[in-house]
């Protein structure tokens, strides 16, 4: 019998029926396979649309000059991880004016960088979407966990490159450190339309004053860079234990930062050849002799203006407690026993439960209009109050 390709053979059932042409014969009830339950998609799968088609253009501003490129690009792709940021610099797929960059390239403005098509999940888009009504209903996240409730501040200047606010006491400036948050986050919550906040310098948590935010990265770069020439002039009013010698005017005296046990962090005078000590000078000029307090009648005070012309950790602090002039109130280099009998209300005289250190007066050349701006905090009520009212006049703003 002759087989043709192609032809059909007649088959039958085994009930007799005839099958088409090119039908095959079914099987037996016991040997049908058993479905597979088709598994639905991952979530991750899912969550993960098409790529996009194009790569776009971005025009770097003056904002953004001088930062690395891996930074830039992580703003720019939000909601894409770290580690494919990267892959896509290695790979050559992100591009500089049409060039291979690498990852701390540092671009600068005019410069057109390529972003490739990139991927971003939905689960990652859901998160931040979550993210958002927590920072809405709670605060903006800080670097350190926790989020920080919006918060202005009493303003001292303000334009589109400069914020200068007064900075009160028992804030810290960022989180860090067992804080969850400070000043510059506050702000970040409280002007969510602000592209750009960034902190100029810092001020110890305890200190009160003038504090300076950059608005524009622009701003920021060429007031740090004042503050590292030392171009700026930066004056404190400190109250201090005993009576000051007007002709101790120069604390020229290397500082060296150390660790306690439980990891609190200290700072001490050191010699000047010492292998970790920083150059470090201060200059104090006396403001007025203050009488003592009722609460501590065997200790004049003296108020002083001081300059730090370097810009260490806990400076004057430690400068003036080395010379044996502790400033009233420091919980960290200060006389503990007078700073005890301080917080007491004695006889009607005012408690003094802060440190007496405040940054009064700052003199800066504006990035933008390249003009001087002098600025001044007046003390806050807390201090004043232990002031004489003619020394309150004279420390007044201009």
């Amino acid at each position: 019998m002759k087989h043709i390709i192609g032809a059909a053979s007649r088959k039958t059932t085994a009930s007799g029926k005839r099958l088409a042409a090119g039908a095959k014969r079914p099987l037996p009830a016991f040997a049908q396979p058993v479905p597979r339950p088709v598994a639905p998609p991952s979530p991750a799968a899912a969550a993960i649309p098409a790529m996009a088609a194009q790569a776009t253009f971005v025009t770097v501003d003056e904002d953004y000059a001088g930062q690395r490129l891996d930074n830039f690009l992580i703003r720019q792709l939000k909601g894409v991880p770290k580690t494919h940021v990267y892959r896509i610099i290695r790979s050559g797929e992100v591009r500089v004016n049409k060039g291979r960059a690498q990852a701390d390239t540092r671009v600068e403005a005019g410069d057109v960088v390529r972003l490739p098509p990139v991927r971003t999940s939905e689960r990652a888009e859901q998160k931040a979407q979550a993210m958002a009504q927590e920072v809405a209903r709670h605060g903006a996240s800080s670097t350190v966990g926790g989020y920080a409730p919006a918060a202005e501040f009493p303003i001292l200047f303000e334009d589109d490159f400069v914020l200068a606010i007064d900075k009160p006491a028992g804030v810290a400036v960022h989180g860090g450190s067992g804080v969850s948050f400070g000043v510059i986050e506050q702000l970040r919550m409280a002007r969510p339309e602000s592209d750009f906040l960034e902190l100029v310098h810092r001020l110890d948590r305890e200190t009160s004053g003038v504090l300076l935010i950059a608005k524009k990265r622009m701003a920021l770069k060429l007031l740090q860079e004042q503050f590292r020439e030392r171009e700026t002039d930066k004056i404190y009013l400190a109250l201090v234990g005993g009576d000051w010698a007007p002709n101790k005017r120069v604390i020229d005296k290397a500082l060296h930062k150390y660790l306690l046990e439980n990891g609190e962090r200290r700072v001490k005078v050191v010699a000047n050849e010492h292998p970790d000590g920083m150059r470090s000078v201060t200059l104090v000029k006396v403001k007025a002799a203050i009488p003592a307090s009722p609460a501590a009648p065997s200790t004049p005070f003296t108020l002083l203006e001081v300059t730090i012309k370097t810009g260490r950790t806990h400076q004057i602090r430690v400068h003036l407690a080395n010379e044996g002039h502790p400033i009233a109130g420091d919980d960290k280099y200060g006389d503990f026993e007078l700073n005890k009998a301080l917080q007491k209300t004695v006889a009607g005289a005012p408690s003094l439960k802060r440190m007496f250190l405040h940054a009064w007066s700052l003199k800066f050349n504006h990035p933008k209009l390249r003009k001087v701006v002098h600025l001044h905090a007046p003390l806050p009520p807390e201090l004043q109050q232990f002031l004489p009212a003619p020394v309150i006049e004279a420390v007044s703003p201009d």
